[in-house]
């Protein structure tokens, strides 16, 4: 099965008010700005609604729905379309950002929204993992960000510290 049906059911899901606004992020994100990468998943992000009376979000009524629609959970994804999806909250203020200001893409004639390059470089330089280095080195050798915005946002999310190390790190001109 093909991502565009993955695609289909979320967009489904925000018609029939399961869920307000996704994104796709992660390396499936990263793969409408660059070559595409190996991953396991599509890590999809959400704002979970509370339900009426409660203080707490629950992500219950999107897995009710889902499974009313024939998919199934293995382990943290629920299995759409063959492929394991993740719903993820917002993490903290750079990944609500990045939600908010996700832009659509195109999939096989389905529209669907996904973080903008800068907001999925600005989140692996925060995570920091070596994967997430290796994603960030990707953006800036393939000339995928627009730099002034990505500078910004590192600003803007007190990431400048990491971004400097960073750069001494991977791309200093010094041997």
């Amino acid at each position: 099965m093909s991502i565009r049906d993955v695609i289909v059911t979320i967009n489904q899901m925000e018609a029939d008010g399961v869920i307000d606004r996704y994104a796709i992020g992660g390396a499936v994100g990263a793969t409408f700005y660059l070559e595409p990468v190996s991953t396991l998943d599509v890590d999809v992000f959400v704002a979970f609604r509370s339900e009426p009376g409660q203080l707490i979000a629950s992500p219950k009524p999107l897995f009710d729905y889902l499974a009313s629609h024939g998919c199934s959970m293995k382990g943290e994804y629920v299995m759409i379309a063959d492929w394991p999806v993740q719903f993820l909250p917002p993490t903290g203020p750079l990944v609500e950002e990045a939600l908010a200001e996700a832009g659509e893409s195109d999939v096989d004639g389905v529209a669907a929204r996904v973080f903008s390059a800068e907001h999925l470089a600005a989140i692996a330089l925060q995570t920091g993992r070596a994967k997430d280095k290796a994603r960030l080195l990707q953006f800036i050798e393939e000339g995928a960000l627009d730099t002034a915005r990505f500078q910004e946002i590192v600003r803007r999310y007190d990431l400048v510290d990491a971004w400097t190390k960073f750069e001494r790190q991977f791309l200093a001109d010094t041997p």
